[in-house]
């Protein structure tokens, strides 16, 4: 299957309030899935933005950061986590109100964020709850949520260890169809729609 990725992608890490390394176990656990293609060469540049530097909500700073790093031209995948999915979500708004493209948008773990837009939207969680609770602010296109239920932190540390439920919606009869996979698989396959 090829990718859907462009060389002039740009994939916008928006990390929440915690150490960076948790942010490194991440993209390494992304790595690690068998259907990896994050930093396989074909995404012109992977951003991650500085929470020990910038508040992780801050709409502001994300944009800021990213038009710093890229070109108001390269579409834009955002992967945010906690509070950095309030930040993020503010950014990618404000990237298509300038004449940006956003690609997908992520959100790991972003309960309580009303989550809408003129681009994809994609949940992941660590529990049903947060996956069911999150979902009356906008479901989005496709989910994932832990099954079991995992730690908040685990889901961002650990995505390739994170099993559960990859939800969608067929188009033809509007039927929920679920897929058991990880968190990482569900990243990747996601990735490669974009």
């Amino acid at each position: 299957m090829s990718s859907g990725l462009s060389v002039h992608s740009c994939v916008m890490i928006c990390p929440g309030i915690h150490e960076p390394q948790l942010t490194q176990d991440f993209l390494e656990a992304l790595r690690r899935d068998e259907t990896a293609n994050l930093l396989s060469g074909e995404i012109k540049q992977v951003l991650i933005f500085p929470t020990q530097d910038y508040p992780a909500y801050s709409a502001m700073h994300i944009l800021e950061f990213l038009q710093r790093h890229t070109r108001q031209t390269t579409p834009v995948i955002f992967i945010s986590f906690s509070a950095g999915v309030a930040g993020a979500i503010g950014a990618a708004w404000a990237w298509e109100m300038l004449g940006g493209k956003v690609k997908a948008f992520m959100a790991f773990d972003g309960w309580g964020v009303p989550l809408y837009g003129n681009f994809p939207i994609y949940r992941v969680s660590h529990d049903y709850f947060t996956h069911w609770s999150s979902a009356l602010l906008g479901a989005g296109v496709e989910s994932f949520y832990a099954d079991p239920a995992i730690e908040h932190l685990d889901l961002w540390r650990s995505p390739d260890r994170c099993l559960g439920w990859w939800v969608g919606r067929t188009a033809a009869n509007h039927t929920e169809h679920k897929e058991n996979t990880t968190a990482a698989h569900f990243v990747n396959q996601v990735l490669q729609l974009a």
